[in-house]
């Protein structure tokens, strides 16, 4: 089983590796990757505070000028530790067992802004870019989507758990079956509780050492109670309530 995760915009600071992108996911990309990473690039020099503001989606000036280096030249760390929103706060990746980790490392997919697809083991350096950003005249989403067969034979002998935010669909949309969670609490649909609880469902799946979709519903997850589930065409829904 392949679980699918978004991004977040924030990061961790620093890495301990030098950068190289032909050791991402999926090396066909590497010639997207480097056009916007070229264009990205020469944003950052030409220096303009509202285009920087807009593509990073800050509005502080000393927020923008630390984020305004050359990326290709910092260290890396690896995916899943570099980003540091809600959901990987609550899977608490640094917490988990060396077994635990090598099971996030081999089965999580991120889709990356700027990156497209990686591994949660792929190195990565520090870098900013807003969710639905353009690079200019590039747009990330339109590029990566246009190479998601490469997804889709990744994965074709795989069960899929999309835990992403729905924007991603613009990035890749499995054709074969898969399935997707949303949670509702006091009878509302979460948005910050969602993202929360993508990280508690990822972390017990990791120390489960879930392998397929039929092990992941015999799942007891602290808090949630599957409400119902939904199935159209080829796209699973399992609705759960949050308890408290």
């Amino acid at each position: 089983m392949k679980i699918l995760l978004a991004p977040s915009e924030a990061k961790t600071h620093g890495g301990y590796e030098n950068f190289s992108l032909e050791n991402l996911l999926f090396t066909e990309l590497t010639p997207i990757r480097k056009m916007l990473l070229h264009k990205y690039t020469n944003i950052l020099q030409k220096n303009n505070f509202d285009e920087l503001s807009t593509m990073f989606g800050l509005k502080k000036e000393a927020d923008i000028i630390y984020h305004n280096k050359d990326i290709i030249h910092e260290l890396s760390m690896k995916a899943i530790k570099r980003y540091t929103g809600v959901a990987f706060d609550y899977l608490g990746y640094m917490s988990l067992t060396e077994n635990e980790k090598e099971y996030i490392d081999n089965n999580v997919i991120l889709c990356s802004n700027l990156f497209g697809f990686l591994r949660a083991d792929n190195m990565i350096p520090e870098y900013r870019l807003k969710q639905g950003a353009t690079i200019g005249d590039l747009k990330p989403e339109k590029l990566y989507k246009e190479q998601s067969h490469l997804m889709e034979e990744y994965l074709k002998d795989e069960d899929i758990l999309d835990l992403r935010a729905g924007f991603y669909d613009k990035f890749y949309k499995p054709q074969k079956n898969y399935t997707t969670l949303k949670f509702i609490k006091n009878g509302k649909v979460v948005s910050h509780w969602a993202k929360a609880y993508r990280g508690v469902v990822l972390r017990k799946v990791a120390l489960a050492n879930i392998k397929n979709l039929e092990d992941f519903m015999k799942l007891s997850i602290d808090n949630l109670t599957i409400e119902e589930m939904h199935t159209k065409k080829n796209r699973t829904e399992i609705i759960y309530t949050i308890d408290n």
